[in-house]
């Protein structure tokens, strides 16, 4: 990496790792509001699932800030494995050392206890702290901007009525010091402002839009970026890399699939399917596994089904492109047509369509069809791992098959599913299943 890209290719790094779930699950009920200091020893607790009240007119501000902390997922990033709720810690590994998220509680020594409402505004939609330094992207401002004024009061109303917590995150890596990078890389790639409202699409569509696109952050794993790691606008929520953990401790690549409406994204779908997929994790089309279990049982679950059915709407909405790229070729997907039919056909059927009682289907899988098939080799590998709270209903359980085949016949099949029933995808080698064992 050149000294003159390395700055900017840090700070993007940061806010594409930001958003990858890097820990283990968090489903216990959230104690709030006493002003005392409590250790930060004690095991996490996910907050409690509440009724959601977004459309209540009667809901406090409390109560409101809750689920729009909801929606923004903010428990998974703030709260570390063995930590209280919201105290930060959770480690974030890049390339050039660990970032660890900021305590949010109301601790007037180690959290935000003497932030102002418009503390938290600047926050969230200038990327500048209460004391004038900037944030890093991390923390994903470029997308929080969007948030409405009103919202980010009712979120700061919420996280003071939390329990604060004296505990202060880990030391950030040495580079993470410098903190005038950051000027520089938001001159070049952040632009500020709230959400606006199309007024050619319904009520429904914009509430689905200021909800993916803001508190969200859809975008921020679902958007391929550049050589400085910025978003390509041009190609948005048509999928991207990202790390997170892959078993305890052990962080390998996966890819967040392209959103769009492109045969290798969600053409399959329906919108009831992706409602029922946020509310559950599970449709008929595929069930979230690895990253995207902390955003459904953290985040998604946690919302009506009004504000899901928006989302999915708008989501549906999203146009792709159709993948022009290298392609398995019939001979090269014939190489794992046996391993499919001894270890795999039993559940995904001959057709790749899956069976209601045994496997989800393969065919026009956005998984299978990544740009990126690393989500589709750790499935191979390490079997879905799934959330305590995410069933994938009827469907057998996956074994793992990282013990069970070698490099070059998980990257067999790996082409044989990539080449068969119309998907397409780029072929797969032995030495991209090595880097990610």
């Amino acid at each position: 990496m050149s000294t003159q890209r390395w700055p900017a290719a840090v700070l993007g790094t940061c806010l594409l790792l930001a958003q990858a779930a890097t820990s283990a699950q968090r489903h216990a009920a959230q104690t709030v509001a006493t002003p005392a200091a409590a250790p930060a020893t004690a095991p996490s607790a996910a907050p409690a699932a509440a009724p959601p009240v977004a459309a209540s007119p009667q809901a406090t501000a409390i109560e409101r800030g809750k689920y729009l902390a909801d929606a923004g997922n903010c428990f998974s990033c703030h709260t570390r494995p063995g930590g209280l709720p919201f105290s930060g810690g959770v480690p974030f590994e890049t390339p050039v050392g660990t970032i660890y998220s900021t305590n949010i509680t109301p601790d007037a020594q180690t959290g935000i206890g003497t932030w102002q409402v418009a503390d938290l505004l600047r926050a969230m939609h200038e990327g500048i702290a209460r004391d004038g330094s900037h944030l890093f992207p991390a923390f994903p401002y470029t997308s929080f901007t969007k948030v409405s004024d009103a919202d980010v009061a009712d979120i700061y109303a919420y996280l003071r009525s939390l329990r604060p917590v004296r505990a202060t995150p880990a030391a950030n890596g040495a580079l993470f010091s410098m903190r005038w990078p950051v000027a520089i890389w938001n001159q070049l790639f952040f632009k500020e402002g709230r959400f606006v409202p199309n007024p050619a699409q319904s009520a429904q569509w914009n509430r689905g839009a200021y909800l993916i696109e803001g508190l969200g952050h859809c975008d921020a794993c679902h958007t391929p970026r550049d050589a400085l790691l910025a978003e390509q606008t041009g190609k948005a929520y048509q999928g991207g890399p990202l790390q997170s953990e892959v078993q305890k401790g052990k962080v390998r690549t996966w890819f967040a699939v392209d959103l769009t409406s492109a045969k290798q994204g969600l053409a399959a779908w329906s919108i009831a399917d992706l409602t029922r997929y946020f509310q559950t994790g599970f449709c008929s089309r595929a069930g979230a596994f690895g990253p995207m279990n902390e955003v459904i049982v953290n985040s998604l679950k946690r919302l009506t089904r009004e504000d899901l059915h928006a989302m999915a709407l708008y989501v549906k909405g999203l146009e792709g492109e159709a993948y022009a790229g290298e392609t398995v070729s019939p001979a090269l997907a014939a190489t794992g047509a046996a391993i499919y039919k001894d270890r795999c056909e039993k559940c995904h059927g001959a057709s790749g369509r899956g069976g209601f009682f045994s496997g989800p289907p393969l065919a026009g899988s956005a998984i299978v069809q990544g740009a990126n098939p690393a989500s589709l080799i750790n499935a191979l590998i390490y079997g879905p791992s799934l959330a305590p709270e995410v069933s994938f209903g009827a469907w057998e359980k996956m074994e793992a098959y990282g013990e069970v085949l070698d490099d070059a016949q998980l990257a067999a099949v790996s082409n044989f599913v990539r080449g068969s029933w119309g998907n397409r995808g780029s072929p797969v080698s032995p030495a991209a299943v090595k880097a990610q064992r």
